[in-house]
């Protein structure tokens, strides 16, 4: 508006300058037309710019009220756009899960073809060993309730006591025929006349007698009777071959742990043999002190130092050599004889302890060579693993038999020889202190019968 409005300006001056240049004549008169007439300009002008100014305010506000509504209108298609979004997000996640549960279904259909076809497959392999078929067509629940009907009854037949003639082995390899009563498909047993007993898996679907006794049950269930208690050979299946264990003796044991076995077992009877002569030394010196004191003491306290000294000759031991010695010594201060009898009691000390060491050393040496033995049917084992697989345990059998058989003798020599060889010990040093009580009883009896003497 104030560009449209300065070109009008610029026009009134110019005529106004061209009035004033004509009215040269009369100045006063023409200067005040020219105030008057730049005035009017002016007011025209303004009036001009007022009357464009509300004209515009009105498009304005025109435009503002259309431009509301558009507004108003497009947040509307907009609203009404993402309501239909929702929906269709709706509907796409309805869709795929309705395509995952056909999926599913599907899914679950073949697996349930697949299973029925498995099923009749098996049922057929199964039932045909008994000369039955299966339906070859026709409905599938049809056929399926036909071949469980079918499975049913041979169930029943199978699990029911039932008598048929057949052929056996004897425990002797000897084949015989006779009657076999079944019990169900887990045992059976054998009548033949020369032999009756519980039947045990011979390989190939055979059957052979359990060497366990078991006659009278067998007769008994062929009567229909049942015995009680009942001995029964319970097996799986007839195509592997069932031995009976075999009860190892104890050389045989013992070779199944190999050198360090018979090691072991060596070091068992040596210290065996030690204990027994242990403790026939310490029984001996344990009776010693008590026979030397009712010997020696009577003479003692009559003060016949050396017929005590000769009774406690006739005495062989390690306490009546101590006994012997503190009775030369009789006459010596006190102090002195204590002295001589504690060594009187240490030279007896190395007889008291014989095979002591021995013992207690075997009983640890023991474990250790069961450890190594350990170790050494381990590395067999894992050797054989090595070389051959784990596909045969009796491959396996070599190498754990040493490794448990070694321990096992091991703590068997151990836990005895330990226990006795510290009993044996503690009974050494009660023998000492024993002795020592003699020898001091001996030194009080003499004093007391060298005071008697003096006085």
């Amino acid at each position: 508006m104030m560009r449209r409005g300065l070109p009008s300006i610029l026009l009134l001056l110019l005529s106004a300058s061209a009035a004033h240049a004509q009215d040269q004549p009369a100045p006063a008169a023409p200067a005040a037309s020219a105030a008057v007439s730049l005035e009017q300009a002016y007011r025209r002008e303004f009036a001009l710019l007022s009357a464009q100014r509300r004209e515009l305010q009105a498009r304005i506000a025109e435009a503002r009220d259309q431009l509301a509504k558009e507004s108003e209108r497009l947040r509307g298609e907009i609203a009404a756009l993402e309501r239909r979004l929702l929906a269709a997000r709706r509907e796409q996640g309805d869709l795929e899960e309705a395509i995952a549960q056909a999926e599913r279904e599907a899914a679950a259909a073949a697996e349930i073809a697949d299973l029925l076809k498995v099923t009749f497959l098996q049922a057929e392999a199964t039932l045909s060993g008994y000369g039955l078929g299966t339906p070859a067509s026709g409905d599938e629940g049809e056929r399926l309730r036909a071949v469980f009907a079918e499975a049913v009854s041979l169930l029943g037949r199978l699990s029911s006591r039932r008598v048929e003639r057949g052929r056996f082995f004897r425990a002797d390899g000897a084949e015989v025929e006779g009657e076999i009563v079944r019990l169900g498909q887990i045992a059976a047993y054998g009548i033949a006349p020369e032999v009756a007993g519980a039947l045990a898996p011979a390989g190939a679907g055979r059957l052979r007698i359990w060497p366990e006794p078991a006659a009278e049950a067998a007769r008994a269930l062929a009567r229909g009777q049942v015995a009680s208690p009942l001995p029964i050979f319970l097996f799986e299946s007839l195509n592997a071959a069932v031995e009976p264990g075999r009860r190892l003796g104890p050389i045989e044991h013992i070779q199944q742990g190999g050198v360090i076995g018979w090691v072991i077992v060596f070091l068992g009877f040596a210290g065996a043999v030690m204990i027994l002569l242990r403790i026939a030394f310490l029984h001996r010196s344990s009776a010693d002190v008590d026979r030397i004191l009712d010997r020696v003491g009577a003479h003692v306290r009559a003060g016949r130092i050396q017929e005590a000294i000769e009774a406690a000759k006739q005495i062989k031991g390690s306490a009546a050599r101590v006994v012997t010695a503190t009775l030369r010594n009789l006459d010596r201060e006190r102090e002195h004889l204590e002295d001589i009898i504690s060594e009187a009691i240490l030279n007896e000390n190395g007889r008291l302890n014989r095979f002591g060491t021995v013992i207690l050393v075997i009983a640890g040496v023991a474990p250790l060579l069961g450890l190594l033995g350990t170790v050494t049917g381990m590395i067999q084992t894992f050797d054989i693993i090595t070389e051959f697989g784990t596909s045969d345990p009796k491959l396996l059998s070599g190498g754990i038999a040493v490794a448990l058989v070694t321990t096992e003798l091991g703590l068997i020599v151990a836990i005895p020889t330990l226990l006795i060889g510290s009993l044996l010990s503690g009974w050494a040093e009660r023998i000492k202190d024993e002795m020592e009580k003699v020898a001091l009883r001996v030194v009080n009896l003499g004093l007391e019968a060298r005071e008697r003497a003096t006085a």
